[in-house]
């Protein structure tokens, strides 16, 4: 068994919002998720570090869910902030028993147990202060009260509440995984990294930098932690091995 992450599927298959328009690395980038996904085994896991699809509600985004469903191995989600569809766990487990989507898992508030690897993590708060960060980001730029302290605040009681589920089991490894990066170009999210060092995390794999942004994207450590970006575009649709 081996644990693998990936970011930013960006999955269109029920609506229509297809990356390819953006050209470049994700033309035909649904084909090659499938093929980034080929060499996992039905044992591996995958971490998909949110904006999982474009779809608005559930019941639109079950397309994905299907493709994704059907890629090898088991995958752990978490939310994006494209992730319109995000209900909660109870109704978006309800929605997967319905429809017979056996292979995917939610991460919200709690941890998993690989061996002695505890997954644990959350969406994450990124404060887009302009529209040039936007840009590198490739998201929309959002007014600043947004980007409020009570969203924060929020994040970081899910962040806390994943890591002390992983105490159950004192001598696991607590690896993080978030959409949003807690570090970039000259933004520091101190909140999130404090937690993650107050639990004794050393590596966290993110998502959310699209395009130009790739060039500000943090990777390799700072302040005790490894900072890994695993976006889709970034790491060429396949995923990257974590342990």
């Amino acid at each position: 068994m081996a644990i693998y992450a990936i970011g930013d599927l960006h999955l269109s298959l029920g609506t229509d919002k297809p990356m390819d328009v953006f050209g470049g690395s994700w033309d035909n980038y649904v084909m090659k998720i499938k093929d980034g996904f080929s060499f996992l085994n039905e044992d591996d896991i995958c971490v998909i570090c949110g904006d999982i699809t474009w779809a608005m509600s559930l019941e639109n985004s079950l397309s994905d869910f299907k493709f994704i469903d059907a890629l090898p191995g088991k995958k752990i989600i978490l939310k994006g902030n494209h992730d319109y569809w995000w209900s909660t766990a109870s109704k978006t487990a309800a929605f997967f028993l319905k429809n017979g989507i056996q292979t995917i898992e939610i991460l919200n508030n709690n941890c998993y147990f690989a061996d002695n690897i505890a997954i644990c993590g959350t969406r994450g708060w990124f404060y887009e202060e302009d529209t040039d960060r936007a840009r590198e980001t490739h998201t929309t730029p959002e007014v600043t009260a947004g980007h409020d302290k009570k969203i924060m605040d929020r994040e970081l009681l899910r962040l806390s509440a994943s890591l002390k589920a992983a105490d159950a089991q004192p001598a696991a490894e607590k690896i993080c995984f978030l959409h949003y990066p807690p570090v970039f170009k000259n933004y520091i999210c101190r909140d999130i990294i404090d937690i993650m060092k107050n639990n004794g995390v050393k590596s966290c794999w993110y998502g959310h930098i699209h395009g130009q942004g790739h060039r500000y994207a943090v990777t390799g450590e700072y302040d005790g932690i490894t900072y890994h970006m695993v976006s889709a575009d970034f790491v060429k649709f396949t995923p990257v091995k974590v342990k």
